[in-house]
């Protein structure tokens, strides 16, 4: 039986993120996420986002499964069945219009990153976006107490944790040919930042 899965940070930052994407996503075409986690997010913006066809991925079938049941529950004609991904494995998809990850980048160990930038780059098309959502460091430093102390929770939890400084991700990217192009300050000291595939 699959479970609907819900996350209380959803209903607080998925309208701020929408606001970003509205912008920053084209207007039609194929929205991969990565780690979708429970898929709140991504039944929401795909309703919001109708012309964009959204395909969640999680490597963790618990999370797939309550993905399934979200686009079970809302109906949501232009969500695809969610996929397995591993960023560091080979992946399910070889071409997307846009990439987005919420809350991946301090969630999981940097080659993670790494691999989520690379294979970012080898799925989009010039000018393509990738969308990255959560909690950053600027210029080597928090942004606020509760992200120094979310952070040494994370550290504490698994050493390969934790968040991580903008400019470190940016020069991840732009090696593969994905500069940064904004970075934009959202609430609860969470940043979105935004890529876009070099031509």
């Amino acid at each position: 039986m699959w479970i609907r899965h819900v996350s209380p940070v959803v209903q607080r930052n998925r309208d701020p993120i929408l606001e970003v994407l509205r912008r920053v996503l084209p207007a039609r075409g194929a929205v991969l996420e990565v780690a979708s986690g429970t898929g709140e997010h991504a039944v929401y913006f795909a309703a919001a986002l109708p012309e964009l066809r959204w395909q969640p991925t999680d490597p963790d079938p618990r999370s797939r499964w309550s993905i399934a049941s979200w686009t079970e529950h809302t109906g949501a004609p232009n969500v695809a069945p969610p996929l397995a991904l591993d960023t560091r494995a080979a992946w399910p998809v070889d071409a997307a219009d846009a990439v987005v990850a919420i809350n991946m980048v301090h969630i999981s160990p940097w080659p993670a990153t790494l691999a989520l930038l690379d294979g970012a780059a080898r799925v989009l098309p010039p000018g393509g976006p990738l969308v990255l959502y959560g909690p950053y460091r600027v210029d080597g430093a928090h942004t606020s107490p509760g992200n120094t102390a979310f952070d040494a929770a994370l550290r504490e939890r698994d050493p390969e944790w934790g968040i991580r400084d903008v400019a470190d991700v940016a020069a991840a990217a732009a090696a593969v040919g994905l500069p940064l192009v904004e970075r934009v300050p959202m609430p609860a000291n969470n940043q979105s930042l935004v890529f876009r595939r070099s031509v």
